[in-house]
């Protein structure tokens, strides 16, 4: 299980600085910075590193105690929830605004609670405003930082306090917390990790689409609980929000995002940046739940919408909300599915859930739609039962023609998943038509339920295969012996040649071996053998026996006379029948005549 980090939270007037030290804190840009009151509403939490200590931060929208009209009320509730939560506070000011009725409310409120309290007074990017940060003593705070976030002055000082502090509260000595997901053993994690893409511990689900749709309310009541920030005022929400939460032993981070309006429209720098950051939260997502309105029709921004996340590679989920406020009869969910399959037909294959965010109404069939989404999205197909539906498909339809000659699909396989994306090879892939590549995706999705990812399909020209080639280093290469016909060579030749030790050694060893043998007692080779046997037959038939004696005779004194005293020449074709008939004593010696074309009757001419 996790263990618990520090909880620290920045809180303050608006347009202070606070998402400024948030984002100097956290080493990246992870919120907004506009110099613009009210850009941050919603609770925005980070893992920071602080001196070799890791904690979690907490950046909230403005605080003011004194408003009562408009958002700044719900801001302030959310401010209140991570002053509750956090185990420090960070108490943004700003010395350029001096000390206001705000600040000292927020003091009467942060005096009452028993956690540290470090007052940060920002802007002081200039050597005289340090002299001015005294007067937030007035406060009552023991302490005041006066830093400049942006360009990182005296934010050292205030990390190092914060670390000290925590460490005398032993808040770094966290105990392990139960965030509601299994537990895996450290073989089986392993072992996941090591499949194809990974383990996921947590399905990241993008929650997009156009403003004032329903997404955060459907946030919010898939967790339980207000989490998020949600009007009825469009662009309510700027930035993009992760919310962790777990379902049945399982972790999920929602993503909460930004509406997008069409790109005409959007003229604020803010709103460029809030287009910017859902791009950027789709792109690290695994699953998209696109969030229709369906008190209104369908328009050519939703369309917009749904071509980015199929051109991103997500699974999507479409989700249709305020189906309350629609009425409706027994065909009403036909006709809007007839319509959404018209105006997105790429979108095809996402499955369809009609809910009410507001009144609940078929929120917990999210959760399992969105898995059976990212099952289609890690799927991963074994290349044999590929193979085997691509055999049933091209039996049941065959491929086009192309300039007269019909493609052909070899082979299958799956080489990456999340999404799928499989390789044929085929003999031309300029033969592979829209309409069959359509026809191949429709019936892969219906063989490996598909529904939700998009698949990728790459046709690749099978290559001829090529003769293998053996490649060796000729530096490496054994000196080989060198060879001589001593026949063709005349004996001052041969007495010129430099012999080595080994050589002569071995030549030596081969001659004392052909010295020591005795052929004569040798039935195969010894023709005084043949004849005592030939003797002992002679009553039987003579004229027979007679034949053989002179036809053993003749071969066997070929054989033998081609083998010379030691210190004569040597016949290299008669040395290679008499080692074969050494190694095979039961084969017949061949007879020269039939494989050398310079013999005549059997000898050596």
């Amino acid at each position: 299980m996790p263990i618990r980090k520090p909880l620290v939270a920045i809180v303050g007037r608006p347009n202070v600085g606070k998402s400024t030290l948030f984002n100097r804190l956290m080493g990246e840009r992870r919120a907004i910075v506009e110099d613009t009151p009210g850009v941050t509403r919603d609770r925005q939490y980070g893992e920071a590193e602080l001196l070799g200590r890791f904690i979690q931060l907490i950046d909230t929208g403005g605080f003011d105690p004194l408003e009562t009209e408009g958002m700044l009320p719900m801001m302030r509730r959310q401010a209140q929830i991570a002053i509750e939560e956090a185990d420090a506070i960070i108490w943004m000011t700003s010395v350029r605004d001096d000390v206001t009725p705000a600040d000292e409310e927020i003091g009467r409120v942060l005096r009452r609670s028993p956690k540290p309290v470090f007052c940060a007074v920002n802007k002081c990017d200039a050597d005289g405003l340090e002299a001015e940060a005294v007067s937030f003593y007035s406060l009552g705070v023991d302490h005041v930082f006066p830093i400049a976030a942006e360009h990182n002055r005296g934010v050292l000082d205030l990390m190092e306090e914060i670390v000290a502090t925590l460490d005398k509260l032993k808040a770094f000595e966290g105990e392990e917390i139960d965030d509601g997901t299994e537990t895996i053993e450290a073989e089986e994690l392993e072992a996941l990790k090591a499949q194809r893409g990974g383990h996921v511990e947590r399905v990241r689900i993008c929650v997009v689409g156009r403003p004032n749709v329903g997404k955060s309310t459907l946030i919010n009541a898939l967790v339980g609980h207000e989490r998020l920030l949600a009007t009825n005022i469009p662009g309510t929400t700027r930035d993009a929000i992760d919310v962790d939460f777990a379902h049945e032993g399982q972790g999920y981070t929602l993503i909460d995002t930004a509406g997008l309006r069409r790109p005409s429209r959007v003229t604020e720098s803010v709103e460029q940046y809030s287009v910017s950051r859902t791009v950027r939260a789709l792109e690290r997502s695994h699953i998209a739940v696109l969030v229709l309105d369906a008190t209104q029709s369908l328009s050519d921004q939703d369309a917009r919408i749904s071509s980015l996340i199929e051109r991103r590679g997500r699974a999507c989920c479409i989700v249709v909300n305020k189906w309350d406020l629609v009425e409706k009869d027994d065909k009403t969910m036909q006709a809007y599915e007839a319509d959404l399959a018209e105006q997105m037909p790429y979108m095809a294959h996402a499955p369809i859930l009609f809910i009410s965010a507001l009144t609940g109404r078929r929120v917990h069939k999210v959760i399992q739609l969105v898995n059976r989404t990212f099952d289609a999205f890690n799927t991963q197909i074994g290349t044999s039962r590929l193979n085997r539906w691509l055999e049933d498909v091209v039996a049941w339809r065959q491929p086009p023609v192309y300039r007269g000659k019909r493609l052909k699909l070899y082979f299958a396989s799956q080489v990456s998943t999340r999404p799928p994306k499989l390789r044929i090879q085929v003999n031309t892939d300029k033969a592979v038509s829209a309409h069959y590549k359509r026809f191949l995706l429709g019936r892969l999705r219906e063989e490996f339920d598909l529904d939700g990812t998009p698949v990728r399909l790459e046709f690749i020209k099978k290559q001829a295969r090529r003769a293998r080639t053996a490649f060796y280093d000729p530096a490496e290469r054994p000196e080989m012996p060198t060879m001589f016909d001593l026949d063709a060579m005349s004996d001052d030749e041969i007495d010129g040649v430099g012999w080595d030790d080994e050589t002569l050694d071995s030549a030596q060893g081969a001659i004392d071996s052909w010295d020591s043998m005795d052929l004569d007692g040798d039935d195969d080779y010894s023709g005084g053998a043949d004849d005592q046997d030939d003797d002992d037959d002679d009553d039987d038939d003579d004229g027979d026996d007679a034949q053989d004696d002179a036809d053993d005779d003749g071969d066997h004194g070929d054989d033998l006379d081609a083998w010379p005293d030691a210190d004569g020449p040597v016949n290299t074709d008669s040395e290679a029948r008499v080692s074969a008939a050494l190694v095979d004593s039961d084969s017949p010696v061949e007879d020269p005549s039939e494989d050398n074309p310079d013999t005549v009757d059997g000898t050596i001419a």
